[in-house]
């Protein structure tokens, strides 16, 4: 497993192709691997580089706040990147959107996949929903051992606490398992299981967002911007996507149908002839003629 040295950390991370660079940042809930058809496919024409936040997957542990947006520039240099897209996932699109606000020079564009948004503030619905969902899947007393890290998890305690973030995050309210193609569902709760065995018996890390935090500064992003909503996870998050598609000036949103919080595994070819399109030249130029009427554009897939 290809790792390198950022200067503050060890990253694994896989490289392949060449011409323009794009850097794949992964969900919260999975790690580079929800990357597998986009980055074989996109390395046709690009150079494609997808790694494990630190702490995750195959990176180093970190205890202590971690600048997510920060580590992904310093990838960058240690790459020898000076430009790049980026295509960030759910937290990762918070992170790349962080990135481009902290280094605007250095991003050529962004696609945001179901993305989180730095300073913006859950509603209660939200976290009611989420409590409710894998709050009973492990018993309060070892949890909170869990979540104070270095701790030995009981496998069963991994497999429950997967099961029920798929369930509530992966696939959405009223969705079963059997929603998803079988190889989806099975890679989801694979990443899930590995991402909460790790998570749980290494030393804790927090997150450090950019200040002031990229809600209420996305009229500053003027760089190519697609925003993909899976029309059926959280309605919270739905709305996040709608925030971006709003906020950035000249912003695509795609929709879309039957799709949870990973479209990348979930609809892998859809997503990634959507992002074949947005990378490309010509619709760089159709986005940059275009972008005081482009706003909020809509396009069901």
């Amino acid at each position: 497993m290809p790792m390198i040295d950022t200067g503050s950390t060890r990253l694994a991370y896989d490289e392949a192709g060449s011409g323009p660079a794009v850097v794949l940042v992964h969900a919260g809930v999975a790690d580079r691997r929800m990357w597998d058809h986009q980055f074989s496919t996109l390395a046709a024409d690009h150079r494609v580089v997808r790694y494990d936040w630190r702490g995750y997957g195959g990176s180093a542990d970190h205890e202590g706040p971690v600048e997510h947006h920060r580590d992904l520039l310093d990838l960058m240099d240690a790459l020898d990147i000076d430009r790049a897209s980026l295509v960030g996932a759910s937290f990762g699109g918070a992170y790349a959107v962080d990135a481009a606000l902290t280094a605007p020079d250095r991003i050529d564009a962004l696609a945001l996949i179901c993305p989180g948004l730095s300073g913006h503030r859950w509603p209660q619905s939200f976290t009611d929903a989420a409590a409710a969902a894998v709050g009973p899947t492990v018993p309060p007393e070892r949890l909170d051992r869990y979540r104070a890290g270095n701790a030995e998890p009981d496998p069963a305690d991994v497999a429950a606490m997967a099961r029920a973030q798929a369930g509530f995050m992966v696939l959405g309210p009223g969705r079963i398992p059997e929603d998803m193609a079988p190889e989806a569902w099975d890679m989801s709760l694979l990443m899930l299981r590995e991402l909460f065995a790790r998570l749980w018996s290494s030393p804790v890390n927090t997150p450090r967002w950019i200040d002031p935090p990229a809600n209420g500064r996305l009229a500053e992003i003027g760089v190519p911007t697609l925003v993909v909503k899976g029309l059926s996870e959280v309605h919270e998050v739905r709305d996040v996507a709608d925030l971006y598609a709003a906020g950035i000036p000249g912003a695509r949103l795609v929709e879309l149908p039957d799709t949870g919080h990973l479209p990348s595994v979930e609809r892998p070819a859809e997503l990634t002839a959507a992002l074949t399109e947005f990378l490309s030249e010509d619709a760089h130029g159709v986005l940059e003629a275009g972008a005081g009427d482009a706003r909020g554009t809509r396009t069901s897939t």
